[in-house]
């Protein structure tokens, strides 16, 4: 198996007796629940989301050698390169910092180069790969933490934890709305809400585990990579290994698509190759759509802690106080309060992605990213205004609202694409589309890092450096609300003919294994309950967990 998995092959071989992780093999029989679907999913999401809960890992790691009396900060003399190979000093918390921009970097690339092969592929052998790469890349990580060398941290959480990352986040999409044709949007909403998850369940696990494996000498950070990922590889191949693709043609038992569905022409019943949608203009629309949504969202959560303390200072634990004129002991306790905010916009992250998902169903997703630009517009623009006002809850809820349409756009956009290029193709267009994140994921942090540094340069006050910034993310999301205005059903031109997809579905393996298409709900050989109850709990019960002790740290924010 290790051989099979070590590497991504572009071309699946034919074969009499498919392989194990084969898509052949994961062809469901009449009677399976398509409910064990969505928590093989969440399985994997939630050990990858962990990548938006790294930072946790950042101060114990820029004070490694100095925990053990080894060693000193780097100086500002020492460059990027240098502490890559340096053993004798520790890395600055901005160096540390690549890793993370490289997740999302990788993710984007590797999740538009092999979107395709995934398609072919199946999601049970793109999952194992992810977790071989996602797990393994930890390993690596956990040596360079060992050695000192943070070369190895960065390729092996950067590059191939990113690649990892990226099979990983687009490997049940494309299985995922074929199983739920009646309710696409709430099927992407609860697998990708997981990746939201991941970080709520892993940054407290990570503390607890660094706690435990801490010394006077030694941080523990080495230690909690191993755990974490062995513990995170036995739920990504028990994920994986859930994975089960519908016969093709399947519905579900009793289902038609009603009238208005059919009927309308912004949700099409052909299918689009892969290969053609960098030539058609309604992807690159939809892309312009994420990316702007994602860019004024991202910039928001990377600086969501330090805007909250600059902006209300003193005032957050009732001292009359401008941020500048706070003691340290008062700086830290503005600090924990500001956590909590953290983690509150967190909680509506990870439910905005299920909800506005969901809703979509009912909205249509160009009614639902309409909403997006228009509501988010007003409440980016409302900020200045309720920040100089001094009006805690407005400011909060604003940016509640905004983060719950900033996770809401990344699970409704796979939704979003199978209603525009069918769903035949739709995982590896997904991953092309992708790339729109990974360019936000620079665009949205340099907008409001550097427009806060040229203000503060300007002399302008703490407590209004954001004012700007927030009428850029206005700007920013009017673009994606004219993109997404003129998006327009997909000309006939670009779909695939019947032979075309007839030929597709060969290299995909698509077979219609049940006797009748559609007969799944009838059979008698049912999927046990029992079983659907534990595979939810397996998932569900971690992320309990991690919203109980997020809603602790946000609770904070109230005291």
């Amino acid at each position: 198996m290790t051989a099979s998995t070590a590497s991504l092959p572009l071309v699946q071989e034919d074969s009499a007796a498919p392989g194990f992780l084969s898509k052949e093999r994961i062809i469901a029989g009449p009677g399976f629940n398509r409910w064990l679907v969505p928590p093989a999913a969440l399985a994997i999401h939630l050990c990858i989301g962990m990548a938006y809960g790294f930072s946790v890992f950042w101060l114990p790691l820029s004070k490694a050698l100095q925990t053990a009396g080894a060693g000193a900060a780097c100086g500002k003399e020492v460059g990027f390169f240098t502490q890559l190979f340096t053993t004798q000093c520790d890395w600055t918390v901005a160096t540390l910092g690549w890793m993370y921009t490289l997740f999302f970097v990788f993710l984007g690339c590797s999740a538009a180069i092999w979107g395709g092969w995934l398609e072919r592929a199946g999601p049970r052998k793109a999952g194992v790969v992810s977790a071989v790469c996602w797990c393994g890349g930890m390993l690596l990580s956990a040596l360079g933490i060992y050695t000192h060398q943070f070369w190895m941290m960065i390729l092996g959480s950067g590059v191939i934890g990113g690649i990892g990352l990226g099979l990983g986040y687009i490997s049940p999409v494309s299985t995922l709305i074929k199983w739920f044709p009646d309710r696409r949007g709430m099927a992407t909403g609860m697998a990708i809400m997981g990746f939201g998850g991941g970080a709520m369940i892993g940054s407290p696990l990570a503390v607890e585990l660094m706690k435990f494996f801490a010394t006077p000498t030694d941080a523990g950070v080495m230690q909690t990579f191993v755990v974490m990922a062995l513990v995170y590889f036995a739920f990504m191949m028990a994920g994986a290994l859930g994975y089960r693709v519908p016969p093709s043609g399947w519905k579900p038992a009793g289902w038609t698509p009603p009238a208005t569905l059919t009927a309308n022409a912004m949700i099409t019943q052909r299918h689009v190759h892969v290969k053609k949608v960098w030539g058609i203009p309604q992807f690159w629309l939809v892309w312009v759509v994420l990316c702007m949504n994602v860019s004024a969202g991202i910039g928001v959560i990377g600086m969501a802690s330090p805007m909250l303390q600059e902006v209300f200072g003193g005032g957050l634990v009732g001292i009359g106080k401008k941020f500048s004129e706070l003691s340290k002991e008062e700086l830290s306790a503005i600090a924990a309060v500001a956590g909590g905010f953290t983690a509150l916009l967190s909680l509506f992250n990870i439910g905005g992605r299920f909800f506005w998902a969901s809703l979509s169903d009912k909205l249509g997703r160009k009614l639902t990213y309409t909403v997006f630009f228009v509501l988010g517009g007003l409440l980016y623009f409302s900020i200045p205004s309720s920040a100089g006002a001094g009006s805690k809850l407005l400011f909060v809820g604003a940016f509640c609202v905004i983060l719950s349409m900033y996770g809401g756009g990344f699970a409704t956009v796979p939704a979003y694409l199978a209603d525009l290029f069918g769903t035949q193709m739709v995982g590896a267009i997904h991953g092309r589309l992708l790339t729109a994140w990974a360019t936000a994921g620079i665009l949205g942090p340099v907008v409001v890092n550097y427009m806060r540094e040229y203000q503060l340069g300007l002399g302008i006050p703490r407590e209004q450096v954001y004012n700007q910034t927030m009428y850029i993310l206005v700007g920013m999301l009017v673009v994606g609300l004219i993109a997404n205005l003129l998006v327009r059903p997909v000309a006939d031109k670009h779909f695939m003919t019947d032979a075309e997809l007839a030929h597709e579905k060969k290299l995909a393996h698509d077979k219609a294994v049940a006797a009748e298409v559609g007969m799944g709900g009838n059979s008698a050989e049912r999927t046990s309950a029992a079983v659907v109850v534990l595979a939810w709990l397996a998932v569900g019960l971690p992320l309990a967990w991690g919203t109980y002790k997020t809603l602790l740290s946000a609770a904070k924010f109230f005291q």
